[in-house]
């Protein structure tokens, strides 16, 4: 039987919050300093770098990061120079459990285990457990 792609998709968003939140802190710590006169300045800079570095890596991980469901495996993929990934078989998968906060059912959101695979910030994790069962 020939392998194919059911569904790929990215984890949700909502993994981008967390690293925004620490960039814009970074961000407004650099501006305040930035105005601050020199050598403060410099230091300002530097912070300013240093939000937007994190955030652009964050958004390059969240990119590069796929849930991918075939015909015969559930798996998460992410990096760029080296591809890693997590996979479990379908056969060998027996209860597929969802986990999902208050937040995660409002945006749409959740964690699914898979036999020994557990993926976080899945997009509507209900249809992958839906087609894996």
């Amino acid at each position: 039987m020939d392998e194919h792609i059911r569904l790929d998709a990215r984890r949700h968003g909502i993994v981008l919050v967390a690293p925004f939140l620490r960039a814009s802190l970074l961000a407004l710590c650099g501006a305040a300093a930035f105005l601050g006169g020199w050598p403060i300045s410099a230091v300002g800079a530097a912070l300013l770098a240093i939000g937007a570095l994190t955030a652009t890596a964050a958004v390059w991980r969240w990119d590069r990061t796929r849930v991918v469901l075939t015909t015969e495996k559930l798996f998460v993929v992410h990096g760029f120079l080296r591809r890693e990934a997590a996979t479990v078989r379908l056969e060998r998968v027996g209860v597929v459990e969802i986990e999902q906060t208050l937040v995660g059912r409002l945006l749409g959101y959740g964690t699914l285990v898979a036999g020994d695979l557990e993926i976080s910030a899945v997009p509507e994790p209900a249809r992958f457990a839906e087609l894996i069962g």
